[in-house]
């Protein structure tokens, strides 16, 4: 029997034409890649609470708008259903389980070693003309 799928929140924050993307810690799966920040959706959570807890736990950082998916991608080697939503925040960003941050255009984030499923959004955007 497969294993039940589990849906993760990445949150695509942007500044202007620049987004944010996180290092993975080097303990974790996919470790030292860049990502999306956000995380697993808890039993009955919607992905607006999803990534406001998320954001808060990993960037102390308050979201204040979460928009309706933009990409849902099944991650290659997992049950999870990674879903990249667009949301608003409040705050500076900091690193609290992330080993760095960085913003940039879709453009320079294709240059840094992503995360395969966020691979493939940054090359989304690209294809879609919004480097």
């Amino acid at each position: 029997m497969p294993d039940p799928v589990v849906r993760v929140i990445a949150a695509v924050v942007s500044r202007g034409d620049d987004l944010l993307v996180c290092q993975r810690p080097l303990s974790k799966r996919h470790g030292g890649l860049w990502e999306f920040p956000g995380g697993k959706c808890e039993s009955g959570e919607s992905d607006a609470d999803a990534a406001r807890r998320e954001l808060h736990e990993e960037l102390g950082v308050e979201v204040t708008e979460v928009g309706e998916a933009e990409l849902t991608i099944a991650d290659p080697g997992s049950s999870f259903l990674i879903v990249f939503v667009p949301v608003r925040i409040v705050g500076e960003p900091t690193c609290h389980e992330h080993i760095a941050l960085a913003w940039g255009r879709p453009s320079d984030l294709a240059r840094l070693p992503l995360a395969p499923s966020d691979r493939r959004f940054v090359e989304s955007r690209r294809s879609a003309g919004r480097a």
